[in-house]
């Protein structure tokens, strides 16, 4: 999906591979996070509306905002890592 965002083509999926991209982060983190986040009072209400907020058809929306200040500055400082470790992999399988 980062890989189709950052194409130079851009078409009208870019808005939901981006979402899809952010709420796959999203997973991740609160797999390892969840035991202790689910504590929290109104822990499942703010989830929701956080992934309401990454949804929304506006132009600020969370996933369009967590993309272009967290994933995609990361992402671009490691991605020729990660291009190394999946040609690798693909080619020992």
């Amino acid at each position: 999906s980062i890989k189709a965002i950052e194409s130079s083509s851009k078409e009208d999926d870019t808005t939901w591979l981006t979402y899809w991209v952010v709420y796959g982060v999203f997973s991740v983190a609160e797999f390892f996070s969840d035991i202790f986040l689910y504590w929290f009072p109104f822990y499942y209400a703010g989830k929701c509306l956080f992934l309401l907020w990454c949804m929304a058809p506006v132009s600020w929306n969370g996933s369009q905002v967590l993309y272009q200040n967290v994933i995609r500055p990361c992402f671009l400082r490691h991605h020729q890592t990660v291009d190394n470790v999946l040609g690798n992999l693909s080619t020992k399988a």
